[in-house]
């Protein structure tokens, strides 16, 4: 459910999600949007201070936002549009073939399909990204792993998500987005080394951060480059 806070000539929006925590995230998405990660049970009026409180701060990151306003055109899937993977850009070639294949090579994405549809063609580059994250994400959960001295891998599952880029379950299970194939390397570790840091604290306070940091120095710079590399 969206909510509106007006702060003198602007209007907050923002959408509420509760979970089973103790405190209260606020976080402003690249595209400007506002999302509240709040408590079980936690009252409205709870909520609308704690927007107020950090309104400056929001439309601050707005604004910040803003300046990277050139947006990815909405994909086409057709030959000579650019797709990214592990963070490098690439041009589709379709090429009519009656076996359906697809090979990464020279910067192009050749896509060999008897249908080459843009429809056709999406459902077969979707499958491709998601079988390429099965192949990578256990290849740096290791390397990661091994970084910050974990001896044992968790689980981990490939689960789209609408607003999660990666996800630590109650049950320890990591679960990584199937888009953050197209994200270069340096986030993808971010990412799963932010999920790791789950297994020690769950909230992300400031122990949380602390782990990070200590981790990862340059983290909040990994964040932001994956935030503004998949716009």
């Amino acid at each position: 459910m969206s909510y509106v806070v007006n702060y003198g000539q602007h209007r907050i929006s923002y959408s509420v999600e509760f979970r089973d925590r103790t405190t209260m995230e606020i976080a402003v998405l690249p595209d400007g949007t506002v999302r509240v990660k709040a408590p079980l049970g936690a009252e409205d009026s709870r909520i609308r201070e704690k927007i107020h409180r950090r309104a400056g701060w929001i439309v601050k990151q707005q604004r910040y936002f803003e300046q990277f306003a050139i947006r990815t055109p909405k994909r086409q899937y057709l030959g000579g549009e650019t797709h990214l993977y592990l963070g490098r850009q690439y041009r589709l070639k379709l090429v009519v073939h009656p076996k359906v294949e697809v090979k990464i090579s020279r910067g192009f994405i050749q896509i060999f399909s008897p249908d080459i549809s843009p429809d056709a063609i999406q459902k077969i580059l979707d499958r491709y990204y998601r079988k390429r994250a099965k192949e990578k994400y256990p290849e740096y959960l290791k390397i990661v792993a091994g970084r910050i001295g974990l001896a044992t891998l968790p689980r981990m599952q490939i689960r789209a998500m609408k607003t999660n880029w990666g996800s630590m379950s109650p049950t320890g299970i990591l679960l990584l987005n199937p888009e953050l194939i197209k994200a270069p390397v340096q986030c993808l570790e971010y990412v799963i080394t932010h999920e790791l840091c789950h297994l020690r604290y769950r909230e992300h306070d400031s122990d949380f951060y602390g782990l990070l940091q200590s981790y990862l120095p340059d983290w909040k710079k990994r964040k932001l480059r994956l935030e503004l590399s998949l716009l």
